[in-house]
């Protein structure tokens, strides 16, 4: 698919796609919800896009209609970054995107995507489950008078592309960045300058020079938008984002008027997805990595030790400073330096640890 044909449909004219039918049965059609669904993706955007996608035509299938969605591309109802607060308003019923994107309004909903040093995809879900996650998800919703669950996960993302070698700590300073959540705060310790764009606008200021550098999600998502056209240094592994959640998010006046039983499929539905959309990528990255080196000539760099070493100085004066900002913020990096604790030692131990060998064993690690 080419970039910008997928980034034109994000414009302003793109049809919404209404996701069911008009029912015939008119006490059907009475009983029937209306479902607005705002993204923070443009229409058909690989991964990202398509999965927000996939979402909006499940919930009318799993509620034989009596849900209607209708689904809105970042900018063909309100901007990308406008979504949050169109749902908190009453004026759509649903969000899907990324909570890290609304880090002013409370820096503790970037947990609920992802955070530097943070968890995997796998410990993620255990913690939201399982370990006290969706609770604090929401009573932090609560406060803007909405209600959400994980709806899709990209894994651990790579570094970032670069016009530049990056050989040490000091070649952050005066770097312009697109990145995102406390990823950009961690950078900014270092003496870059993070810049927050959404994804339709990230190409066009890679190329002119407008930024530097950008983060975006793995070979897979990556290869679609042609940052190897500006960028040709792809550096793994990315501290920023290890297991970026994304998230439906309704109004919670809405979802409180929903029966039970739909309730129950929405969030089924959002359980689905957020396992579809990981396994998705998982089945994409290993052969989009291969076209990117071999067909666009981009060369894999590894981060340095030195240079993990000063993200992690930077990532705890990001947290202390996270933690101080109100007492639920504390309340949520406390969980979530738990289950880092407590699900990650597992992980290292189990995955990591077997991981590591097989490919030793296997030759799959050079």
């Amino acid at each position: 698919m080419d970039r910008r044909s997928f980034i034109k449909k994000a414009g302003v004219g793109a049809g919404a796609t209404v996701a069911a039918a008009a029912l015939s049965t008119p006490a059907i059609a009475q009983d029937r919800k209306e479902m607005v669904i705002v993204s923070t993706w443009p229409r058909d955007f690989p991964g990202l896009g398509v999965s927000a996608q996939r979402f909006a035509e499940r919930v009318p299938q799993l509620t034989e209609g009596r849900i209607n969605v209708t689904y809105f591309a970042a900018g063909e109802k309100v901007g990308a970054f406008d979504v949050f607060d169109e749902v908190a308003s009453g004026n759509s019923q649903a969000y899907i995107g990324a909570d890290y994107y609304w880090t002013g309004k409370h820096p503790g909903l970037a947990y609920f995507t992802s955070v530097p040093f943070g968890l995997v995809y796998t410990e993620m879900d255990a913690w939201m489950k399982y370990a006290g996650g969706q609770e604090l998800y929401d009573e932090i919703q609560d406060g803007f008078g909405m209600k959400g669950f994980p709806c899709g996960n990209t894994g651990v993302q790579m570094g970032g592309w670069f016009n530049k070698e990056m050989e040490s700590a000091d070649d952050f300073k005066g770097l312009k960045m697109r990145i995102p959540g406390l990823g950009g705060d961690v950078l900014s310790k270092l003496g870059a300058s993070p810049v927050a764009l959404p994804g339709g606008q990230i190409y066009e200021n890679l190329v002119s020079g407008a930024v530097d550098a950008t983060e975006w999600v793995g070979p897979y998502n990556d290869y679609f938008m042609k940052f190897y056209e500006a960028a040709k240094y792809y550096y793994y592994p990315g501290m920023h984002e290890p297991g970026s959640q994304l998230s439906l998010s309704m109004n919670k006046s809405w979802w409180e008027g929903v029966s039970k039983t739909d309730q129950a499929i929405i969030e089924a539905a959002c359980n689905e997805e957020n396992a579809r959309q990981m396994a998705e990528t998982n089945a994409n990255n290993g052969a989009y990595l291969t076209r990117l080196i071999n067909d666009h000539g981009v060369q894999l760099r590894k981060f340095s030790d030195e240079i993990y070493d000063s993200f992690g100085s930077a990532a705890q004066e990001v947290f202390d400073e996270t933690r101080q900002h109100s007492p639920l913020a504390a309340k949520i990096h406390d969980s979530f330096a738990k289950a880092r604790g407590e699900i990650g030692k597992w992980s290292g131990l189990a995955e990591t640890a077997y991981t590591l060998q097989r490919n030793r064993v296997l030759g799959l690690d050079g």
